[in-house]
């Protein structure tokens, strides 16, 4: 079993705390494991079992309680008098109006609530407004490279070469790999994530008249070989639907943002906006989107397309999300940088390229980041070795040892 320490760590500080715990990210994932090593570090605190209550709505055991009067009736029941009880409800979006069983819940004293889902649509509208302030979401997201390598126990440059190839689901890590076993795995993923969760979508869906349902799940296949081709480049609903058109497929704008919505909403892409940096400011138009995993890119995509620098800038892109920032692309003039990292109000500006040793290469990564005013920190990240050092100000950093926290 795959510990996530990090993840562990922040449910404990949150234990006891008056606020619902919500874990969510992208199916296999590690939210019940997760959930599984929390409960168990709470035995050894001294917590009893009768105290702990917790339910997989993936499993057949569990199938009645998926009517959300029989679910509060089966958890009122379990729990303790003048003490606390910690209850787990792990893929909570298959419960309709399950929004009513965590209200009730959340009002009653002695009780910790903690939750996953494997949608985001599940935290929109209704329930959104209905947890306002009450709730904490903790986003999961598949391994980390440090992760990966205390699993696998892979040196560095063999481990960044099947990181890259594989992904960094735990269970991929877990596994003896064989570039068989790992398709065929990541396959079963990549359905379940576009035909299971999208159906859960859609039965939240059902008295939403304005959003169309997802039918086609040729079309959202479609639509996600296409985003993960481009991944890392400005796309837009209009350069979607000209793909589409292009390719014999008629389709309204409207129905493309369904369907992207869906594909964002299931935890498989994730959209970085743009941001102009002169004048801190959101840009609406063509934002860009990584992929939660690059391994499901891999089995998505022809290997003909495998592309170094953007899987390298989209490790980077969620291991600043792992790091706590809010990412977004950089404008600046008409440069671009890859990646503006906000905390607290604090930008850190960042480059990534597999290689800086060419002077062309050298130019061109270091130039959009000279041109930015401010004194906020400056960084380039580089696949090589060679070019690592400070240059008036601009940090280059060895990627592999940003990326193990060791640069």
């Amino acid at each position: 079993m795959v510990e996530r320490k990090e993840y562990l760590e922040r449910l404990m500080q949150w234990k006891d705390e008056q606020v619902i715990k919500v874990v969510t990210g992208i199916r296999r994932c590690g939210k019940s494991t997760l959930l599984m090593q929390y409960q168990a570090w709470l035995r050894s605190s001294g917590i009893s079992e009768e105290q702990i209550v917790s339910i997989n709505f993936e499993e057949l055991e569990y199938e009645e309680l998926l009517d959300y009067r029989k679910l509060y009736a089966y958890l009122k029941e379990r729990l303790n008098e003048g003490k606390t009880t910690y209850i787990f409800m792990d893929e909570i979006q298959k419960v309709p109006s399950f929004e009513k069983v965590v209200d009730s819940l959340y009002v009653k004293p002695d009780v910790d609530l903690y939750i996953t889902g494997s949608n985001a649509y599940m935290f929109s509208g209704d329930l959104a407004t209905l947890l306002t302030g009450r709730y904490v979401e903790i986003k999961m997201l598949p391994l980390s490279f440090r992760e990966f390598l205390e699993i696998t126990g892979m040196d560095q440059d063999r481990g960044l070469a099947e990181y890259l190839r594989d992904g960094g689901l735990p269970y991929i890590a877990d596994m003896d790999r064989t570039p068989e076993k790992v398709d065929t795995y990541l396959e079963g993923i990549y359905n379940t994530v576009i035909i299971k969760d999208i159906e859960d979508r859609q039965a939240r869906k059902e008295s939403d008249p304005d959003k169309r349902k997802i039918t086609d799940i040729l079309l959202l296949k479609t639509i996600a070989k296409y985003l993960a081709s481009v991944a890392g480049n400005p796309v837009s609903i209009r350069s979607i639907t000209n793909y589409l058109t292009s390719s014999g497929r008629k389709i309204s704008p409207n129905t493309v943002s369904d369907y992207l919505d869906a594909l964002i909403e299931s935890f498989i892409f994730y959209p970085a906006e743009r941001f102009d940096i002169v004048g801190k400011q959101i840009l609406k138009a063509n934002r860009k989107m990584y992929i939660v995993d690059l391994g499901l890119r891999n089995h998505i995509l022809p290997r003909s397309q495998y592309d170094l620098g953007f899987s390298l800038e989209n490790i980077v892109y969620f291991e600043l999300l792992r790091r706590g920032y809010r990412v977004t692309i950089g404008r600046v003039g008409s440069t671009e940088v890859d990646f503006v990292a906000e905390k607290s109000g604090v930008y850190t500006y960042f480059q990534v390229t597999a290689d800086m040793t060419a002077k062309e290469t050298f130019d061109r990564e270091l130039k959009p980041l000279m041109t930015i005013r401010d004194n906020y920190e400056k960084i380039v990240l580089t696949g090589d070795r060679l070019t690592v050092g400070n240059y008036n100000g601009i940090k280059v950093k060895n990627l592999t040892d940003w990326l193990l926290g060791t640069e």
